[in-house]
């Protein structure tokens, strides 16, 4: 019997397209509704601000994670801010800038003529003036006359005045729509983060940088997390039916939470409700973990959530065998048979760190 698994709620247009252009099909972009917004400068050039601060400092502390603006990056805040004197049906809830990005939060409080990307296509063209009129373009080489057999002077532009990219701004934008209870709370403590989760990236490279064609028991995979997992003594398969018992549920979560409090890594595609529910109890405990994926994993891609600070502390180890997708897709017993193929062979001794 086929079993098709759901793994997504929303449905975007197009899935060719990268998540920063993603739509929702079918939306009303000119009606009420709460939006996360999220854009990146051309180039990923952090031309907005500068990061400062440390990891582990608290909020509130002359060392908390922060970004500190440039002039530039200060406009792009004024502008963003300023949004509501021209479109006065938006509220804007939130902004954190970052070096090469933005994420802001806006209310669209009642019907609109124009849509979202009108609205954001007039914020970006206030930003480009900013861009342009602090950043003038200038050639790279002197186009003044120079003396017979004298070499021109060359004057390469500093990083951040090149303007060679064009535009400030990469073209389309992502958008997240407010559906759920608590989903704002995540959001404004998602941007709050932002600082302190770049600061890990940083301090941590090895276990917060997608890697890509990873060779995992003859399969290319990407990762992201602690691939030392792979060399643990002992891994465990986490696979359990759907029609297990309470009873021998509670057993087999025994074993297995045991085994891995004694350095067992579980392995897992976390698939059933049962391995999802051994698998949240290990993570809660902090135990070992290595979580396969079906949506495979984006080069800037970073973990979300609470899967970001396990990665961090190297006790988890995200892999997949499939390409990125965004979009929404059914999960078909082929996929999670090779996901499951792939825990039995890392499992049996198959895998090594590359």
């Amino acid at each position: 019997m086929k079993r098709e698994i759901y793994k997504s709620q929303k449905v975007f247009a197009g899935a060719k397209k990268p998540s920063m252009q993603r739509r929702c099909v079918g939306h009303d972009y000119t009606g009420r509704q709460m939006y996360m917004i999220t854009m990146t400068t051309e180039g990923r050039r952090p031309l907005l601000g500068t990061l400062a601060g440390r990891s582990d400092a608290p909020d509130g502390t002359p060392d908390a994670p922060r970004v500190m603006l440039t002039e530039l990056g200060q406009r792009v805040h004024d502008e963003w801010w300023g949004i509501p004197r021209y479109y006065p049906e938006v509220e804007i809830i939130a902004l954190q800038m970052m070096p090469d990005h933005l994420h802001g939060i806006l209310f669209v409080r009642q019907q609109m003529q124009k849509d979202l990307s009108r609205i954001i296509r007039g914020f970006k063209t206030g930003c480009n003036r900013s861009y342009r009129a602090i950043y003038p373009h200038e050639p790279s080489v002197a186009t003044q006359s120079q003396p017979t057999g004298h070499q021109p002077t060359v004057h390469p532009p500093a990083y951040h005045d090149d303007r060679s990219h064009g535009l400030l701004f990469a073209r389309g934008f992502n958008d997240k729509l407010l559906l759920h209870d608590g989903q704002l709370q995540r959001w404004l403590q998602y941007l709050h983060d932002n600082p302190r989760r770049l600061l890990m990236k940083r301090e941590h490279p090895q276990y917060l940088c997608v890697r890509q064609g990873v060779d995992i028991c003859g399969r290319p995979c990407s990762a992201v997390g602690n691939i030392e997992l792979l060399n643990a003594p002992s891994r465990m398969r986490v696979r359990i039916s759907r029609s297990i018992t309470p009873e021998l549920l509670e057993q087999e979560k025994a074993r297995l939470l045991s085994a891995a409090r004694n350095g067992a890594v579980l392995v897992s595609a976390t698939i059933s409700p049962g391995e999802k529910q051994v698998m949240r109890a290990a993570f809660d405990e902090g135990l070992p973990l290595i979580i396969l994926l079906e949506n495979g994993l984006h080069p800037l891609q970073k973990p979300s959530g609470e899967r970001f600070l396990a990665c961090a502390q190297g006790r988890l180890l995200l892999l997949s065998p499939f390409p990125h997708h965004n979009e929404r897709i059914l999960i078909t017993r082929t996929v999670c048979e090779t996901l499951n193929g792939l825990a039995w062979d890392i499992c049996q001794g198959k895998a090594a760190c590359p």
